[in-house]
């Protein structure tokens, strides 16, 4: 394990640009590092270890949402697959005929 210093430069995720990017250390506490600052966007906080946070799905709201959408359209599970492929296949022909026009 290196020993960090004021100063040095880390990867860590940025909470402001939502990538990893490099990162100042600002304080250090147990010879790891406890703050950092973005080079990027100059945001400071806390060293997450390079980890993004966690999504913010909440699986309640999405089981009470799909049971709203079953009881409106029983068979609604089945056309949305069918309207994703036909929105997947509109793509490319939507790339040729830009191409075409040029």
């Amino acid at each position: 394990m290196p020993d960090y210093r004021l100063g040095d430069i880390i990867d860590d995720y940025c909470v402001r640009c939502k990538r990893i990017m490099n990162h100042a250390i600002v304080s250090v506490m147990n010879n790891e590092p406890a703050k950092v600052r973005c080079r990027t966007c100059h945001s400071d906080h806390d060293y997450r270890h390079e980890q993004p946070p966690p999504p913010k799905t909440d699986p309640r709201k999405a089981a009470l949402f799909n049971e709203v959408l079953k009881k409106v359209d029983p068979d609604g599970a089945a056309p949305e697959t069918e309207a994703v492929e036909e929105t997947a296949q509109e793509a490319p022909k939507a790339k040729a005929k830009s191409k075409a026009r040029k």
